[in-house]
């Protein structure tokens, strides 16, 4: 079996009456991330980690920001993307670790959808997609709540043919 593990991150601003989505879910909040697409931090760092596991560039390169094509696009979308074209290289994913940093809201009520949304789409059980959440104990652009930032993880395997 040939193994490959990939890492991601992405970093949003946040601004009042912007919606805020995470993990292909909408959390109810006063502010939400400001992006060229819906701004969703976490499927934009799974799409990263997906796509630095078999070197294939970043998630700008596949789908950049000065293309209008993309904009205001269901992150959802590019993470399916994505994973075509991990189909594509004979490569399926194994599990998903992600972290979530954000002062609030907190979002623990939300997760087990969030784990759905991703699972459904990589075609992994939810049991393989493991999502949390950590404040910045009120430091830096995270505690003073002007960003909100997500890292992934993830391993991918050699189809078997």
């Amino acid at each position: 079996m040939s193994f490959r593990i990939g890492n991601g991150v992405d970093f949003h601003q946040l601004e009042a009456g912007k919606k805020l989505w995470l993990g292909g879910v909408h959390i109810p909040h006063h502010k939400g991330a400001i992006g060229h697409s819906d701004a969703d931090v976490l499927l934009h760092a799974i799409c990263d980690a997906l796509l630095g596991a078999l070197s294939l560039g970043d998630i700008g390169k596949h789908f950049p920001n000065t293309d209008i094509k993309y904009k205001g696009i269901d992150s959802k979308i590019l993470l399916k993307e994505t994973f075509t074209l991990i189909k594509e290289k004979g490569y399926e994913v194994v599990n998903v670790d992600s972290t979530i940093c954000l002062q609030e809201p907190k979002i623990s009520a939300y997760v087990e959808a969030m784990q759905s949304v991703i699972a459904s789409i990589l075609q992994i059980n939810t049991d393989a997609v493991s999502i949390k959440a950590t404040t910045t104990e009120n430091l830096g652009f995270v505690g003073r709540q002007e960003g909100i930032m997500a890292y992934a993880t993830a391993l991918l395997v050699k189809s078997v043919q």
